[in-house]
């Protein structure tokens, strides 16, 4: 058993209800960006959660090339995730055993390199992706789409 297999798991059962949700929105709202959410939409915040999981798990901890590749539509967003899904399998297997051994890795928006750790960098991302899963279903819930349960369920 791999605790951060088993934990990537409902983040994955959660990401699936969110979809599904999307799914049932208008396209025009679903695009629709809102000055409470500095101007992002639905479609924004999922391609935003994306391009962080690719960079700090693909580029930051499995030294991957920069992703070029971008993403315009639902079905895109959706494969992309798969391919996350995949680059997250990566890395749980490469750093099962090294989970505190710091990495130098360049931070966002800044000049300097910094230590991090795998740890954080994996529940950075997940915690960055539930931060904006709430910020999705408010965006809906916002333009009056009800959204469903997206929390884990037992």
């Amino acid at each position: 058993m791999n605790t951060f297999t088993d934990q990537y798991a409902l983040v994955k059962r959660t990401r699936e209800a969110l979809f599904t949700y999307c799914e049932s929105i208008p396209y025009e709202d679903y695009v629709h960006g809102l000055d409470e959410f500095a101007g992002a939409s639905m479609h924004y915040l999922l391609i935003h959660v994306a391009y962080c999981y690719r960079y700090w798990i693909g580029v930051q901890g499995l030294q991957l090339a920069e992703f070029k590749s971008a993403i315009h539509n639902e079905n895109e967003i959706q494969l992309v995730f798969r391919e996350i899904d995949t680059l997250v399998e990566r890395f749980i297997d490469k750093y099962q055993d090294r989970w505190k051994v710091p990495l130098i890795v360049k931070i966002p928006f800044q000049d300097e390199l910094e230590p991090r750790t795998p740890l954080y960098m994996f529940t950075h991302t997940i915690t960055h992706e539930f931060h904006h899963k709430g910020q999705i279903v408010s965006i809906g819930r916002h333009l009056g789409h009800i959204p469903p349960v997206t929390d884990l369920r037992a």
